[in-house]
């Protein structure tokens, strides 16, 4: 039987693709803001111990715990913030957009829900200046949040207070990196921050602050209305739940899949996503956005699950699959992806800065006939400057991961290609050598 999906943030947004944005279609037909009036009668702790319970961990690709994350809060330290991830900047990654322009009261409800049981009285969500739709619809969702009295003072007769802000970002990578989005809030570059001190002790305007994906925020209202055990029903190990993956590249249906955790690729890719496009077979895939290290063929059968992913030495990450059929070169894919990382680096440590670059320029000569026969074996030297011991899990030199993220397709060259790659480029020194000989 062919693999289904599992909808439960995207339910409503599919079932009305015509109004699903809309307050009076939420409202109506989805119960938009029930889960919210039920949290109002509840205490802030016994939320984070039913998100806890869930096993949710956060949706925008270092998996961590919701409910632990939302515990670290240091005890009576005001004025807290929240800041909703929204700026979806990985390459090939579009399930954020989807749910911002589709069903943007899910989200709102979610950050006002999280909000009250961490007490902050001031949310933002961090949204990228290029979701143009999405910034009109999101921010009518708050104003009519705000009209309907689930926003502002004394919201539903509970005595908390909530402002809720949507902030365009300018559109860069870094910006996605937690301690990035929060310079960027504060009117700094989106530059990285050195941790600790971690954003739960000291975040925005150097206060306590959760950071969450608009994916995490997505769920929590139906984690409040149905329970934390209902959802840690679903899902696989630890990864309990549903997840939305952005499935893109060469397969026949690309889009957005919401899976129940714990379903192979093989049934995401060929059951959901109509298989490998062309009648052609699959080359090798990349499971979680262009940072994570790839896989091939034989990992089809493997589950989605957080845990294995890493086992695997890659990880699920920000939920973006990228199939690449057989005749797709893979130092090519290496490079492009090279090329987009070392555009993005903010340039605050210098073995990204520098780094991403020299990768970047390596790999084009590779890809394009000019590579030289230890260009393999000097990308992996390098590397490990940015990435000690060139593995995955990544060492870190840098602040961020988007220093160790600009090795992962050079590793995966390496592992899976590595002695055809240097007989390839032996070749291309000798058909170098025999052009300069002949034009002498």
């Amino acid at each position: 039987m062919a693999a289904q999906e599992t909808r439960v943030v995207t339910k409503f947004l599919r079932e009305r693709t015509d109004d699903s944005w809309t307050f009076d279609a939420a409202r109506t037909h989805n119960k938009a803001y029930s889960a919210l009036e039920k949290a109002m009668g509840m205490e802030p702790a016994a939320l984070i111990d039913e998100v806890t319970k869930s096993g949710l961990r956060g949706r925008g690709g270092a998996g961590f715990g919701t409910g632990q994350k939302w515990s670290f809060l240091p005890k009576d330290v005001f004025p807290r913030y929240l800041a909703v991830n929204a700026d979806e900047g990985e390459p090939a990654t579009f399930k954020d957009h989807m749910l911002i322009e589709k069903d943007p009261h899910q989200i709102v409800e979610g950050s006002i829900i999280t909000s009250y049981a961490i007490q902050a009285h001031h949310a933002f969500i961090y949204l990228r200046g290029e979701f143009a739709l999405g910034a009109d619809r999101l921010q009518a969702a708050v104003d009519d949040a705000y009209a309907n009295g689930f926003l502002g003072k004394n919201i539903l007769g509970s005595g908390y207070d909530l402002d809720l802000i949507v902030h365009r970002g300018a559109g860069c990578y870094i910006a996605g990196d937690e301690t990035g989005l929060l310079s960027s809030l504060e009117g700094e570059r989106a530059m990285p921050r050195i941790k600790p001190p971690f954003p739960a002790v000291q975040g925005l305007y150097a206060a306590p602050t959760i950071v969450n994906n608009v994916e995490t925020m997505s769920t929590v209202p139906h984690i409040v209305r149905e329970g934390g055990e209902w959802y840690a029903g679903m899902g696989v190990n630890k990864s309990t739940g549903t997840r939305i993956f952005s499935v893109s590249g060469n397969v026949e249906r690309p889009g957005n899949y919401e899976i129940e955790l714990g379903v192979t690729f093989r049934e995401l890719i060929d059951d959901l996503a109509g298989g490998v496009s062309g009648g052609k077979k699959l080359g090798f895939f990349i499971p979680g956005g262009a940072s994570s290290p790839w896989l091939r063929a034989e990992h089809l059968d493997e589950p989605l699950d957080m845990d294995r992913a890493a086992e695997l030495g890659t990880m699920l990450g920000s939920g973006a699959i990228m199939v690449f059929d057989e005749t797709i070169d893979p130092v090519l894919v290496a490079w492009r992806i090279a090329k987009f990382f070392a555009h993005e680096s903010c340039g605050k440590c210098t073995p990204c800065r520098e780094g991403s670059g020299w990768l970047e320029k390596v790999l084009y000569r590779m890809a394009n006939g000019l590579g030289r026969p230890d260009d393999l074996d000097l990308l992996m030297g390098f590397g490990n400057t940015i990435s000690p011991g060139v593995t995955w899990p990544p060492g870190m030199t840098t602040i961020c991961q988007l220093g160790p993220s600009t090795m992962s397709p050079t590793l995966s060259l390496n592992k899976y290609w590595g002695e055809e790659i240097r007989a390839r480029l032996a070749k291309d020194a000798d058909r170098r050598t025999t052009l300069q000989v002949a034009s002498a």
